[in-house]
């Protein structure tokens, strides 16, 4: 009897664009950076991260560059209709792709492991990060 490898969809707000990821993802985490803030709209980014290789998109994507507050690059692709960011990559996590895991839309998506630039966070965000 095989297993099924473990696959989760995330489609833009346009449903133009797909991204297919196979298998659990390597990270999940939170961020409080202000350059995440700006990204989202919120007070904070939920990100799954996967091996590049686990990871298909479909669709028509543009992408832009911009460089971190620790000054390394990431790079952005999202929906050239519905500008939803659909995945991105950080320098420092080569071979590594992160998609803004409210894209999957599952309200049991797992909670995050990690928060970064918690020091950022706004005053009334308490965050239950998981501890494997």
């Amino acid at each position: 009897m095989g297993t099924e490898l473990m696959r989760s969809e995330a489609i833009c707000n346009c449903g133009r664009c797909k991204v297919q990821c196979a298998g659990p993802p390597e990270r999940v985490s939170v961020c409080h950076c202000l350059s995440c803030k700006r990204r989202t709209g919120s007070a904070l980014s939920w990100n799954a991260t996967y091996k590049s290789e686990n990871v298909v998109s479909e669709g028509s994507f543009a992408n832009f560059s911009r460089v971190t507050d620790t000054g390394r690059t990431n790079r952005y692709f999202f929906c050239t209709h519905c500008g939803a960011v659909m995945f991105y990559e950080v320098e420092m996590r080569h071979g590594m792709l992160s998609v803004p895991a409210g894209l999957f839309a599952d309200p049991a998506f797992q909670g995050p492991e990690t928060e970064v630039f918690d020091q950022r966070a706004v005053a009334w965000c308490n965050i239950d990060v998981r501890s494997d």
